[in-house]
């Protein structure tokens, strides 16, 4: 395909878009009825501003759900004590949750708008963001395309490229130059990721590292911390977390084989809370008995299973274990974020596809802190190994912590890529008086 036809093809995208309207309408509805969209805020999505546009320099901040937005709390912190505005979008009612809890009143914050032309257009229109910066993977092609038309410079920070979606681009690769070669900058988390984004047709492109390791954990609610310490005494734990369909039944398998043998309380932390129903209901079948996090069920001494459906609480949960199983990884491909365990002390079990994480997995398992299970039955005998061998559970907990302050230093590497395009703001919006003007217009 030649470059012409990319074009032509991403033009006829654009374009697909607004005649899709009905449908997107209908879908939204549905995403609304379902708890997956905020109705008093869905005008958002449609690029309606809910918000007043600050005068000064304003940078656009997107990371889709909860752990891109975690992950760059510590640039969003950076960015804003330097006097400039910042506007954080986000894909998910639970990641806006986490954006108010973290960030408060240090953002603006917007859900993400469609990548259809004219919400796109409206949204820029009213923010006329000074610069762009996409999170790991956000990639959207009728806003990279009309960021590059008004000349916006787009950066993508934390960037890393999954192997499915790096075969999905390379099969069209004039379409992926075409719009990659739009972005000013890619800040690549690994030398992987930057081989792949160069490959695809970004330049220039620098690796940082993980933000991941930088961003450390929220702090768990220490009144909630301590009456879960009480109730579960002097019991052994392990949890599974970030778990996808068919997780929770191997967990739940785990805790039948070991409950005869160890006096223990299993902790499920699906990766949507909205599943919670559905497995609740699973795990009364298996025979086991219940306590929820949301309806703030006590955990009795005969509690099997502490399932932990609430959002923006994984430090709670980490902080009441020693043993971690990282879901996403044993059912369900791509794995989840291996980092946020590690540094809240956690002796890590994973499955085999991690391919999303994979660097970070390797610097883990190369170091004694995570091992990878192939089925539920070994990890039955990880799960019991580590609870009943104390010193090897330690030697792999302080190979953790000592793995993720190895990795540390993103932050910096990231904020030296991005001092071009962010210097300038801070001195225009130090020279701006409090009415808003410009020094000496």
């Amino acid at each position: 395909m030649s470059s012409l036809r990319a074009r032509i093809a991403l033009s006829a995208y654009r374009w697909a878009g607004v005649a899709a309207y009905p449908a997107v309408n209908a879908m939204m509805a549905l995403r609304t009825a379902r708890g997956k969209e905020e109705r008093a805020r869905k005008s958002e999505r449609y690029g309606y501003a809910s918000a007043a546009r600050p005068e000064g320099p304003l940078v656009w901040i997107h990371a889709a759900s909860v752990g891109e937005t975690n992950a760059m709390v510590p640039l969003i912190k950076e960015i804003a004590r330097r006097d400039i505005t910042v506007l954080l979008t986000t894909g998910t009612v639970t990641s806006a949750s986490v954006a108010h809890r973290r960030l408060g009143d240090e953002v603006i914050h917007q859900y993400v708008p469609l990548d259809l032309k004219p919400v796109i257009n409206r949204f820029l229109e009213y923010w006329q963001p000074d610069i762009a910066l996409f999170a790991e993977s956000e990639i959207w092609p009728v806003t990279v395309m009309e960021l590059g038309h008004r000349h916006i410079p787009q950066i993508l920070v934390n960037a890393r490229i999954s192997d499915r979606s790096f075969r999905r681009w390379s099969s069209v690769t004039n379409i992926a130059s075409t719009l990659f070669e739009n972005f000013a900058l890619v800040i690549a988390q690994s030398e992987l990721d930057a081989t792949r984004f160069q490959e695809l047709g970004a330049l220039p492109v620098l690796v940082s590292g993980n933000l991941k390791a930088d961003s450390g954990m929220p702090e768990a609610d220490q009144l909630s911390l301590t009456r879960c310490r009480y109730q579960i005494g002097e019991r052994q734990t392990w949890a599974a977390i970030s778990t996808f369909d068919g997780e929770e039944k191997a967990a739940a398998a785990v805790h039948r084989a070991l409950k005869s043998r160890i006096d223990l309380l299993s902790i499920i932390v699906p990766r949507h809370p909205e599943r919670a129903d559905e497995i609740e209901a699973m795990l009364l079948e298996e025979g086991l008995n219940v306590a929820r996090r949301s309806r703030n069920d006590a955990i009795a001494p005969d509690t099997d299973i502490y399932l932990g459906d609430t959002i923006g609480e994984m430090s709670l949960y980490l902080q009441l274990t020693e043993v971690a199983f990282v879901g996403r990884s044993l059912t369900a491909e791509g794995g989840q974020n291996p980092l946020e365990p590690a540094m809240m002390g956690c002796a890590i079990l994973s499955g085999g596809h991690v391919g999303n994480f994979r660097e970070s997995y390797q610097m883990l398992a190369s170091n004694g802190s995570a091992r990878m299970v192939r089925d539920g039955e070994m990890l039955t005998k990880g799960v019991y190994y580590l609870l009943t061998n104390e010193p090897a559970r330690h030697r792999m907990i302080d190979a953790g912590l000592q793995t993720v302050h190895q990795m540390r230093g993103a932050l910096n590497a990231t904020l030296r890529g991005l001092e071009p395009y962010i210097n300038p703001l801070t001195m225009k919006a130090r020279l701006m008086p409090r009415n808003g003007a410009i020094a000496g217009a």
